[in-house]
């Protein structure tokens, strides 16, 4: 089944209340991450597929990021094949940082891309 080219989204233009999947593992999730984004390690991300089914918006889009785009674009062709409304984000984290997008830690030090 082929669906076509990935849709993907530059980061730059995620919604600022959009909602976002986080895919990078827990190091990289510790370092900085989008604030409101939930977190499912790639590793993990069938095993907790649930999670993202209860906490997506039904009627919305899932914005999926990793550190450059490669894993997301994989759990992204994941998602559109569960017929979930997914796009790859663009770049990932380094992208997201250098559009000067805000990023949190759960720490409270400073955010930065692992």
């Amino acid at each position: 089944m082929n669906l076509g080219p990935l849709p993907s989204v530059d980061a730059a233009a995620v919604p600022a209340e959009g909602f976002v999947l986080d895919v990078r593992e827990d190091d990289e999730w510790a370092a900085g991450h989008v604030d409101g984004a939930l977190h499912i390690p790639m590793s993990d991300f069938v095993a907790r597929f649930g999670e993202l089914t209860e906490a997506a918006p039904q009627d919305g889009r899932v914005h999926v990021m990793c550190r450059v785009g490669g894993r997301s674009a994989q759990v992204t062709q994941y998602l559109l094949r569960q017929g979930i409304d997914a796009v790859n984000i663009d770049g990932g984290m380094q992208a997201w940082e250098g559009a000067g997008r805000p990023m949190v830690t759960d720490s409270g030090n400073p955010a930065f891309v692992l």
